[in-house]
C-alpha cells in the first residue's frame, strides 16, 4: 500500500477572520444615519399635518421618550431584518462583513433578534461590558447572549472553525 497523507484537505478546520472593532463601529455608523434620515423624513411627515394648526412638532416629538422608543424600535427591527435574512445590515454589507452563528453559518430570527436588541436598547452597556470582558471572538455583550460573531465576508459555513482576528 501507497503512504497517505495523514492531514488531508478535508481534516483542516476553516478559518473565521473576525471584523475588527472598527468595521463594526463605521457599519453600525452609516446604519445609523440611514435609519435616522428615514426616521426624520417620516417624523417631518407625520407631523407636517399639524404644522398648520397650533401644532408644535419639536415640542410633541422633542426628546421625550416616545421619540426614543419608536427610534430603538425601528432600528431594531431594522437589525434584526437584515441580519436574519441577509445576515448582513447596509451598513455591515458597505464593510463586507457580516453576523454568523459560531461555526460561521447565517444566523436564525431568534439570534438575529437578540444581538440586533443590544445594539437598539442598550448599545452602550452592549458595547463597554462587552470590550471589558472580551473574549477572543471579540463579541459584545448580546454576540455572547445569542451565539454570534462578526466576520469578514469571505467567511464560510463549515464545522470545527477556528477564529482570527483582522
Amino acid at each position: 500500500m501507497g503512504s497517505e497523507n495523514p492531514v488531508s484537505s478535508s481534516d483542516a478546520r476553516p478559518e473565521l477572520v473576525l471584523a475588527k472593532w472598527s468595521d463594526r463601529f463605521f457599519a453600525w455608523l452609516i446604519d445609523f444615519i440611514i435609519v435616522q434620515v428615514a426616521l426624520g423624513v417620516v417624523f417631518v411627515a407625520a407631523a407636517f399635518t399639524f404644522w398648520f394648526g397650533d401644532f408644535n412638532a419639536d415640542r410633541f416629538w422633542g426628546d421625550s421618550p416616545l421619540k426614543y422608543v419608536i427610534t430603538s424600535a425601528v432600528f431594531f427591527a431594522y437589525w434584526t431584518f437584515f441580519e436574519s435574512t441577509k445576515g448582513q445590515s447596509i451598513g455591515k454589507m458597505v464593510l463586507k462583513i457580516r453576523t454568523v452563528d459560531l461555526a460561521g453559518r447565517p444566523v436564525d430570527m431568534k439570534s438575529a433578534a437578540i444581538q440586533s436588541f443590544g445594539k437598539a436598547f442598550l448599545l452602550p452597556i452592549d458595547v463597554v461590558l462587552g470590550w471589558i470582558f472580551t473574549n477572543d471572538k471579540r463579541q459584545r455583550l448580546f454576540n455572547r447572549a445569542s451565539d454570534t460573531l462578526v466576520v469578514k465576508e469571505a467567511a464560510t459555513a463549515q464545522p470545527g472553525v477556528s477564529y482570527r482576528k483582522d
